[in-house]
């Protein structure tokens, strides 16, 4: 496949073969073709001999490949009157293009900027997947230890054999095999997870651990418990210390407190009567904060992407990225994401969807609380990303990741 090198894309390629990330060799006369790249970069190149497969693209696809999808995303958020927007493209090197749309809150008018903060709901599963592989690469604990070697104390489900088999994969996975949604309903209503807790024996069993599918919020934050008990430091911490901090996630934070204290916070809005209005903020989320906690900018996702990417090895390890994004179990039809046309199979990893979308391997997630949605997708092998917030419960959020891997699909055959 050929390789066309971008101007705009020469920091990229001089990032990759500084960082070792650029293994095989390009075509030099590809390069050469562009009259903005260097000699010494070609030099460079030139270092790079077959030694393996060559990957499908080195580079990213030319952004105006997705000038079609802006103005398609455009149009619709303004059709729909949606409160704001914030949209990113990213590659491995950084980001490639950010757009914002729309204003914090209905009621200030303030304009969205990249600086602005959303909850990104059910994203924060990805940084709880990854927490997991932090704890696993440091020879803390195994994917397949048991977690009542953690946990004395919990009673979960009321199979209690079945209890004494579960592990952070299965957790992490959402394989347990208790009911799906377990307690959900009570988080709807405001109940926090410490008073939650209180019922995990009473979460029926639909199968063995890891035999099926079962998509979890309450149990899924099992996760803080062993940190606080493996550890002796809260969840909360552990993700600002060892993910927020050496990614450079500066404005992101944990928690209601990190939400209520940013100046730069968007409302929550949701639909009702003609218009959109400033919803309620649900708190209880919050104390579900492997699933739910996260608080962050499109700016921060950015770099949450670009890490997925491979962009950050000394952070998140080729080794690691591969354990968070391998399938553990598969997911059946029914969820928006399975309805995407093109998806052609479908598995939770360790923290992340991962799908087969027209041949290309992806990686999703989204999320959706009170007043807020979140949609971000990694194709690595085009190295690329999109990350997508909205301060508003809309269902347009259910159509911006195929809308954009349909326009990638449309870019690889230029």
């Amino acid at each position: 496949m050929a390789v066309v090198a971008i101007p705009r894309y020469i920091p990229f390629l001089q990032t990759l073969l500084a960082t070792g990330l650029l293994s095989v060799s390009v075509p030099l006369s590809v390069f050469a073709a562009d009259q903005d790249v260097s000699p010494a970069l070609l030099q460079q190149a030139a270092l790079y001999q077959p030694s393996g497969q060559l990957p499908q693209l080195v580079l990213p696809p030319d952004i105006a490949a997705f000038d079609a999808y802006k103005i398609w995303l455009q149009t619709q958020v303004a059709e729909k009157q949606i409160p704001g927007v914030a949209v990113a493209i990213v590659s491995s090197a950084g980001i490639l293009d950010v757009q914002t749309w729309g204003v914090r809150s209905v009621d200030d008018q303030l304009p969205v900027a990249p600086e602005t903060v959303f909850r990104i709901a059910s994203v924060s599963k990805t940084f709880a997947g990854t927490v997991g592989a932090q704890l696993v690469n440091h020879n803390i604990l195994g994917w397949d230890e048991p977690l009542s070697n953690f946990l004395p104390g919990y009673r979960l489900g009321t199979d209690s054999a079945a209890a004494g088999q579960l592990t952070l994969r299965h957790v992490l996975s959402h394989s347990t095999g208790l009911m799906p949604h377990a307690f959900s309903n009570l988080l709807d209503a405001g109940v926090a997870y410490n008073k939650i807790q209180e019922k995990f024996h009473e979460i029926p069993s639909v199968c063995a651990p890891g035999r099926c599918y079962g998509y979890q919020n309450v149990v899924f934050s099992l996760v803080a418990d062993v940190i606080e008990s493996s550890l002796h430091t809260g969840y909360d911490a552990f993700v600002e210390e060892n993910i927020f901090a050496p990614l450079g996630m500066d404005t992101a934070s944990m928690g209601l407190e990190g939400f209520q204290n940013n100046p730069d916070a968007s409302d929550p809005h949701q639909f009702g009567r003609g218009s959109w209005r400033v919803a309620t903020l649900n708190s209880a989320y919050y104390t579900v904060g492997p699933a739910a906690g996260v608080n962050a900018t499109i700016l921060d996702m950015s770099r949450w992407a670009q890490a997925h990417l491979g962009g950050f090895p000394d952070v998140l390890s080729p080794t690691l990225l591969e354990m968070v994004h391998t399938p553990v179990v598969e997911t059946p039809h029914g969820n928006y994401f399975n309805r995407w046309p093109r998806v052609q199979k479908a598995w939770y990893g360790l923290g992340w969807r991962v799908m087969d979308y027209a041949g290309m391997r992806i990686i999703h997630h989204g999320g959706g609380v009170r007043g807020y949605r979140s949609e971000m997708v990694l194709v690595p092998e085009h190295n690329i990303a999109l990350v997508v917030l909205f301060n508003a419960e809309t269902p347009l959020a259910n159509e911006v990741v195929p809308q954009f891997l349909d326009q990638l699909l449309i870019a690889r055959t230029r």
